[in-house]
């Protein structure tokens, strides 16, 4: 099937990393599977860890990846000077964005002018901090600089890692006002803003997000941004989606790369439950386990 242009390679495949924690030779075959299927148009790169690539490579042989296998490689300071050799070594790994997570006790600032200084190939994301510090506005300006993308982390494994709606807001319309692009991880497990059951953690939603950079991207003040944000109605928030024009969608994915998810079916199964992508979704030859 064809997808919606707000939709297309949304969903980086994070497969291996918490909650889903699936191990990799599955997670690469599943992820084979996903690229071979009727909603391939959804997916993004394979997020890897920088320590896992050797391994990766044994595994992204040309049967399941005729061309390569797109990785997007999560790194801290420590792995920065071996990243670029990794690629230069395999051919099976194309290299399609790192992910860089700054070291919180080090300095922001020298951190991020050693990462440009290293030359990665592809592109190049940062995780920043909270908004409303001075190592947020930091990060936005050295990011800005060099070209890189912000990276925003919406989630984790305990309730302080999810940031409130009106963190959120700031980052946006931070990154639009920069002309930053930025993508999330972590937390976006569903379309729709909505409280746990099993945890009572406050996650976002995916399409939130979306429809947030969309109104910051129109102009939107940090306060328009937020209502997005919080909108828990499933069909208003499908409508309002449905009702982008064309361009709107469009200039709210530039800025809205991509989200990571260790499930690319949660997402997939929400679009179509929500009628954004029809009845007919395909979904792949592979069977996936639970997520949390």
């Amino acid at each position: 099937m064809s997808f919606p242009l707000a939709f297309r390679h949304l969903v980086d495949d994070a497969a291996v990393f918490p909650p889903g924690l699936a191990p990799l030779p599955r997670a690469v075959a599943e992820h084979a599977g996903h690229l071979a299927s009727g909603h391939a148009e959804l997916v993004g790169p394979f997020v890897i860890g920088a320590d896992r690539l050797a391994e990766l490579a044994g595994l992204a042989g040309p049967r399941l990846f005729p061309g390569g296998l797109r990785v997007s490689v999560v790194a801290g300071p420590a792995a920065l000077p071996a990243g670029p050799a990794a690629f230069a070594g395999t051919d099976r790994l194309v290299p399609s964005a790192v992910e860089f997570k700054p070291d919180p006790a080090l300095p922001l600032g020298p951190q991020i002018e050693e990462l440009a200084a290293l030359g990665f190939p592809g592109t190049v994301y940062v995780e920043v901090p909270r908004p409303g510090t001075p190592e947020w506005e930091q990060a936005l300006v050295l990011v800005v600089r060099h070209g890189f993308r912000l990276k925003f982390r919406t989630g984790g494994t305990e309730a302080a890692a999810f940031p409130a709606e009106e963190e959120v807001a700031a980052w946006i319309h931070g990154a639009v006002a920069a002309g930053a692009a930025f993508k999330c991880t972590a937390g976006l497990h569903h379309a729709v803003r909505h409280t746990a059951a099993a945890t009572g953690f406050e996650h976002h939603g995916y399409l939130n997000v979306l429809l947030a950079t969309a109104r910051a991207r129109a102009g939107a003040s940090a306060s328009g941004v937020r209502a997005a944000l919080a909108e828990r109605d499933p069909e208003a928030l499908a409508r309002a989606v449905s009702a982008l024009p064309a361009a709107e969608a469009a200039a709210a994915r530039e800025a809205f790369v991509s989200y990571g998810s260790c499930s690319v079916l949660e997402p997939l199964e929400d679009l179509t439950g929500l009628g954004l992508l029809g009845p007919a979704t395909i979904r792949p030859p592979v069977t996936e386990g639970p997520h949390v």
